[in-house]
């Protein structure tokens, strides 16, 4: 039932930045080999042969050097630092040698140094606060600043209150890596932040993050105050219970135009969370087992072709000062609505909170109404948190997400032969034309968008009225029809009532 999907026009320069040089176009010329630098003794010293004399060294002469780190005695292969590493200036290369030859990690383990209750052990910016979503660059494993062109592969960091700090670095690439129990800021953390908690624009860019096993971290990734086009793709983030402060799998704070492909997102918070991010793609993923799939604040993001099942929420659009328009287009929704109660800075645990495929208004830890952790120590003033609509005027408070947009309204839905018939109308902006999109299911009552089967662009009148038919194949074996609408500014409805398939 799924469709075949090219991403070449959906895709924002961030993804196609990395797709090869067309042909006729010259290819840059193959840089000279990188002298080696070997990693054989796992002793934290500054020796020859240590992991803190290599990075020294290859910051004497960034672009001259690679780093190998290699199996030292039997496996597990592991270092310990007892203080932090010297921040990584690239150019360079840090590559373990044993994944390259039998699939097997080298660990950097932050145990030594990283110590205390919990995520007690990992403060924020601001005193008396701590582990995830807290301001904070503290106690990393790995640090890119002011950087670029720096390579991680074949490598396990654990332990640590970031993984992998990325702060104000481009061009470089985290692949093939294991990223495991950071109980701070995140397993890997992409952010522009100046300092002092403000963003910087064109200085996290560029970046790709691929293949790369995430679990049991805080937040497994963030993209935060001005990382935008970036690339993450291919990776897996996964919660466990041994997690004490499963957050999200990837937070979006001020960051824009990224781009989040074919990963998976199990068991957190939020599978993915914008806050207040702009024109990010997030497409072909799959999200299961959390509490909200994926959580929306910010304008023009896309959320397009994810399998989205087994989750409290699918999608949560949450309201935000400005109502913004955020697209939600072709995705496989089903089997959500599920009693997640999970709800550290993300999730759904407000008492009779709705769930389903797709939920408009739900409370982010912004919102007076959040039920949940808004961080370790952070304690807000409940008169300066924000309010959500209700039906009463003049209310100060926040407006309806993507401006308020209704569903459509399925008539009819007849199968005729191998073609399935749809009709419907709704009601939009006057004299301009929308986006339907319709979704089978598998029951006559389901409520969800299980199989995308087609989409038409229907104009409105001088009332707003717009009406639509639909003829769709591919439906064999689906009694229920959804649909939704999608306005020409972006913003996507939720999904209409169900609707019986008839003959």
């Amino acid at each position: 039932m799924r469709r075949s999907v090219s991403f070449a026009g959906l895709l924002p320069v961030a993804l196609l930045a990395w797709l090869p040089v067309a042909a006729g176009h010259q290819a840059e010329p193959t840089p000279a080999p990188r002298q080696v630098l070997t990693v054989d003794r796992y002793a934290d010293d500054d020796a020859p042969g240590s992991l803190r004399w290599a990075i020294t060294t290859a910051n004497q002469a960034p672009g001259t050097y690679r780093i190998e780190i290699a199996a030292v005695g039997t496996a597990p292969y592991v270092i310990k630092p007892a203080k932090p590493l010297p921040a990584i200036n690239g150019p360079v290369a840090i590559v373990g040698l044993p994944w390259q030859q039998a699939g097997q990690y080298v660990a950097i383990d932050g145990a030594a140094y990283v110590t205390g209750e919990g995520t007690k052990a990992c403060p924020g910016a601001v005193e008396g606060q701590y582990g995830t979503n807290v301001r904070t660059t503290t106690l990393p494993g790995l640090v890119l600043r002011d950087t670029q062109g720096v390579e991680l592969a074949g490598l396990e960091i654990r332990n640590f209150c970031i993984g992998v700090l990325v702060n104000r670095a481009s061009g470089s690439e985290i692949h093939d890596n294991r990223i495991v129990a950071n109980k701070g800021g995140a397993g890997v953390m992409l952010t522009g932040d100046d300092g002092s908690g403000q963003s910087t624009a064109t200085t996290t860019i560029h970046n790709r993050i691929v293949r790369n096993e995430f679990l049991d971290n805080g937040d497994g990734l963030e993209l935060t105050r001005g990382a935008a086009w970036n690339l993450v793709a291919d990776n897996v983030f996964r919660s466990t219970d041994a997690n004490p402060e499963p957050s999200q799998g990837i937070e979006i704070l001020w960051g824009n135009d990224n781009t989040v492909i074919r990963n998976r997102f199990e068991n957190y918070s939020d599978g993915l969370q914008i806050n207040w991010g702009n024109r990010n793609t997030i497409a072909a993923n799959t999200f299961t087992g959390n509490a909200i799939g994926v959580s929306l604040t910010g304008r023009d993001n896309v959320v397009d072709d994810n399998t989205i099942t087994g989750n409290g929420i699918g999608v949560a659009v949450r309201p935000q000062p400005t109502s913004l328009p955020n697209r939600i287009s072709a995705n496989s929704i089903t089997g959500n609505g599920l009693k997640i109660m999970r709800c550290q800075a993300g999730g759904a645990c407000v008492p009779g909170q709705r769930r389903g495929a797709i939920v408009f208004g739900v409370p982010g830890l912004e919102h007076a109404s959040f039920v949940g952790s808004r961080g370790g120590g952070v304690h807000s003033d409940p008169d300066k948190l924000a309010r959500i609509c209700s039906d009463r005027v003049n209310e100060n408070c926040q407006p309806a997400p993507n401006g308020g947009i209704v569903a459509p309204v399925i008539d009819s839905a007849r199968r005729d032969g191998q073609d399935l018939s749809v009709t419907g109308h709704f009601l939009g902006a006057s004299n301009t034309v929308h986006r339907i999109e319709v979704f089978g299911n598998a029951k006559a009552t389901d409520d969800e968008a299980a199989h995308y089967l087609g989409s038409a662009s229907v104009a409105t009148d001088a009332q707003g009225q717009g009406h639509f038919r639909l003829t769709l194949s591919d439906a064999a074996g689906l009694n229920g029809v959804t649909a939704t609408v999608t306005s020409l500014e972006g913003a996507t409805s939720p999904l209409s009532a169900p609707r019986a398939v008839g003959r």
